[in-house]
């Protein structure tokens, strides 16, 4: 689902794709950035439970990270972002 598109000492660049239907195990992030390349709904669940989130089309967010959570594609269109993640 991602996969490493840069790193350096400081930060990496993941590329991840989740077409309707796949998701990814549990995980945790540290503190990152986060684009759309393209929007669809994801169901995450975490600690603080299950919600669901549309992402459009070029949005972006982003997080101080996160414990643990877990997401799938719950929508009808394959989800694509990128991640930039500290180190």
């Amino acid at each position: 689902m991602c996969t490493l598109q840069h790193q350096t000492d400081t930060h990496r660049v993941l590329r991840c794709t989740f077409p309707p239907g796949v998701g990814h195990e549990r995980h945790y992030h540290s503190a990152h950035y986060g684009y759309a390349l393209s929007g669809g709904t994801m169901q995450l669940t975490s600690a603080s439970g299950t919600r669901t989130a549309t992402l459009e089309t070029g949005s972006d967010y982003s997080s101080e990270g996160t414990e643990w959570h877990e997401v799938v594609n719950v929508g009808e269109t394959t989800v694509t972002y990128l991640i930039v993640e500290e180190l």
